[in-house]
């Protein structure tokens, strides 16, 4: 069987450890046939992600710091001196205040709000504006959200926010770019145990709450949320863009 991202090259931008969504996808895009290239923020994680991308087979690692215009340049002057297409981008980007998880959404501070959205919405929008000129055979992109966009869950707070933000982004972005064959989609994932998970208070509750209350009475595995990263990014996805596509044992569609 012909694997399905077969000479596909893919950006994916978020992985920090081997627990994170982002190396799950890596992982899975790795086994059809993607050649891939990651990015690190800050040297802090420099010798991780390079480790990783040792396990992974990947092209090459290059530094990238989404809140920093030069780093987005740089970024963009190494992806184009290629002279290769880029086929799929992986955003799989979010940060939050720890302070601004554990205390009242409405004592969100002026700052960590900004941070949030900066991070977490308006990175889709840079990256996409790098990726765009270099996807010349059309191609994907996917970043990742949650049910916490729509749905008030506990702790989520200015996260939340932040993810609805990000779904509108999204949206915009499949709009302006359909016309070059670009679309763009986003997977909301289940809760998942991440390291990124854990600043969320009392997330263990929030895993046994869906375990019980979902029709596949289970959490969400990072395999499943890596396969559908997959078909939106082969040429099974090719008619899907500009829509969310829930991979959480079907918890989104229940009630009480």
């Amino acid at each position: 069987m012909p694997c399905l991202l077969e000479g596909k090259n893919a950006l994916i931008l978020g992985i920090a450890n081997r627990w994170s969504l982002a190396y799950a996808i890596a992982e899975a895009f790795r086994r059809e046939g993607a050649v891939l290239t990651l990015t690190y923020q800050g040297e802090r994680q420099r010798q991780t992600v390079e480790a990783l991308a040792g396990e992974l087979g990947a092209a090459r690692v290059l530094s990238c710091d989404v809140t920093q215009p030069e780093d987005l340049e740089r970024l963009a002057r190494t992806l184009s001196q290629d002279g290769r297409p880029l086929h799929a981008l992986i955003h799989s980007i979010a940060y939050a205040q720890r302070e601004d998880l554990t205390r009242p959404f409405l004592e969100t501070s002026e700052a960590g709000f900004l941070l949030a959205h900066r991070v977490s919405a308006y990175s889709l929008v840079a990256v996409s504006r790098i990726a765009a000129p270099l996807m010349t055979q059309g191609g994907s992109i996917t970043t990742l959200t949650y049910l916490g966009s729509t749905r008030v869950v506990p702790n989520y707070n200015v996260m939340g926010v932040a993810k609805a933000a990000l779904e509108a982004c999204m949206r915009y972005l499949a709009s302006e770019l359909g016309p070059r064959g670009i679309r763009v989609n986003a997977i909301s994932a289940g809760p998942i145990k991440t390291a990124s998970a854990r600043a969320i208070r009392d997330f263990a509750s929030v895993l046994d709450a869906v375990a019980e209350r979902a029709p596949l009475r289970r959490n969400t595995e990072p395999g499943e949320v890596a396969d559908a990263a997959v078909f939106l990014a082969s040429d099974l996805g090719r008619g899907v863009t500009g829509n969310i596509l829930f991979v959480d044992a079907g918890f989104q569609i229940m009630g009480l």
